[in-house]
């Protein structure tokens, strides 16, 4: 294939997966939208496209919210029959203030990582940590969100994992048109299980400056090289001492541990094996394993971060 006349660059922000493209290949897909592709969903009936919250018509079975469509065009989905675009609100991405960072929940995941944080910012590196703990192509980087990342409530969702351990809030939408606050931490229950209520949509994630001036440790394992992740693992320390370990994908539900000061490495296992009744099960990881892993990131993320405090 002769060289394509305008080449991406030989390194890429995401990952090395995508350096198996060809430069033609690779140029094709980044300019491909998952939105425009042909995807029979045969069952769908009406798309609507709100421009204000008071053009969303009332709610009713077989509705769906449509965000960044990964998921939602990647398998049949038989019971829908209504798709309400998200993307025609023009929700501004990122917001940065002094009180913290606004996410819009359709806010994708490459949009985040290019975010530029103000240098007091300490947490920020946790930004493009998580979203590089994605099993994803570039492709879908720029089109999946992070609202639809934390509403799949997958274990090893890494938007999960990020906004959990920088104790971000959803800011949630009711069919009724008043609103409600869920942090991160409570909002995910399970495997494809959340805190959503019928029609319920997540217009936002608020994640406080408190959390973003946090030193930070980062710890994700995969059983393959660009696996799904079976543990990730973050810790944070704040300026008055008070340490919290976020533990995701090795358990059903995000958990999360707070104390006061750091914590010798057997009060952590304690607390861990003591919060912890189930670790996760499936084809990416036994939970033995899992836990074990879970262990060891937490004694190391308690080192890292003791190093520093000292």
């Amino acid at each position: 294939m002769p060289p394509h006349p305008n080449p991406l660059p030989h390194s890429s922000p995401y990952g090395e997966r995508s350096l198996a493209y060809g430069e033609r290949e690779r140029a094709e897909f980044a300019a491909l939208s998952l939105r425009n592709c042909p995807m029979d969903l045969n069952t769908i009936k009406e798309v609507t496209r709100p421009k204000a919250r008071g053009e969303l018509s009332g709610w009713r079975e077989g509705d769906a919210f449509l965000g960044g469509g990964t998921w939602l065009f990647s398998e049949p989905q038989p019971k829908l029959t209504r798709l309400v675009d998200l993307s025609t609100f023009g929700w501004e991405s990122l917001t940065a203030s002094a009180e913290g960072l606004e996410i819009a929940a359709t806010c994708t995941v490459a949009q985040l990582d290019a975010l530029t944080p103000p240098i007091e910012w300490t947490a920020a590196p946790l930004i493009g940590q998580c979203c590089r703990a994605f099993l994803a192509s570039f492709k879908i980087w720029n089109a999946a969100t992070v609202g639809g990342n934390i509403c799949m409530s997958l274990p090893a969702g890494p938007m999960i994992s990020l906004t959990a351990a920088l104790d971000g809030e959803a800011l949630l939408w009711t069919p009724d048109g008043s609103e409600r606050r869920v942090p991160i931490v409570d909002f995910v229950k399970g495997p494809l299980s959340n805190a959503l209520r019928p029609g319920e949509l997540m217009r936002s994630i608020f994640v406080p400056k408190a959390a973003l001036t946090t030193r930070t440790a980062f710890r994700q394992i995969s059983l393959a090289n660009h696996g799904r992740s079976g543990a990730l693992v973050i810790g944070t320390l704040a300026s008055n001492g008070a340490f919290a370990l976020t533990i995701t994908a090795s358990t059903p539900r995000p958990i999360q541990l707070a104390f006061d000061a750091l914590p010798s490495i057997d009060a952590l296992h304690a607390r861990i094996e003591a919060a912890v009744d189930t670790w996760y099960d499936d084809i990416h990881g036994l939970p033995a394993w899992r836990r074990h892993m879970t262990l060891h990131f937490a004694q190391e993320i308690l080192g890292e971060l003791g190093e520093g405090a000292r």
